[in-house]
């Protein structure tokens, strides 16, 4: 029989955590433990937390990620499972965020700077920041109108460039773009 493992209710509040899709038979054999209004169930085991929900990204005062299985899932309802040592605290004063880029998926996304794999090299910024910076990448990952006015080979390449410097460095897109042309 399951014991009961019962985290305290204020534990996961103001928390940044990425949890990874697993496929439901993890959790076979485990009691739902908690069952948010929204409808999300939760499953706590000695290692983690499992996540049974519909919706993931910011959660009232938290943002909790969801790593999704490759090929993805058709489902709405995805399981997630994050170790209790992968919540990290979550506030808007601290420089708590990196960015991370990933140039074969053209996607981009922000990681805690507690998480294991930080290397210390891209800036650390504020969630407001890290936010404004991650829209100004997605734009030019999505669009081709802001290169008509630079002389390139490969827009690949431009775009790589300039990204590279909203992540590693401090000088705002303008800044960058004045240095390139």
């Amino acid at each position: 029989m399951q014991k009961n493992f019962r985290p305290n209710p204020n534990s996961f509040k103001n928390t940044f955590c990425v949890f990874q899709e697993v496929t439901m038979n993890e959790v076979e054999g485990l009691k739902i433990q908690f069952e948010s209004k929204a409808g999300s169930t939760y499953y706590y085991s000695d290692l983690g937390m499992y996540r049974f929900s519909n919706h993931w990204g910011r959660l009232a005062n938290s943002k909790w990620r969801l790593i999704a299985l490759e090929p993805e899932t058709e489902s709405k309802f995805k399981l997630g499972f994050a170790s209790w040592n992968s919540f990290y605290p979550d506030n808007t004063i601290d420089k708590l965020y990196y960015i991370e880029a990933d140039f074969n998926k053209n996607s981009v996304n922000y990681q805690h700077k507690n998480n294991p794999e930080y290397n210390n090299k891209a800036l650390l910024r504020t969630s407001f920041d890290t936010t404004k910076r991650i829209k100004q990448i997605r734009n030019l990952q999505q669009l081709t109108s802001w290169a008509k006015y630079f002389d390139y080979d490969d827009i690949a390449v431009l775009r790589e460039s300039i990204i590279n410097e909203l992540i590693f460095t401090n000088k705002t897109l303008e800044e960058i773009k004045k240095e390139i042309q």
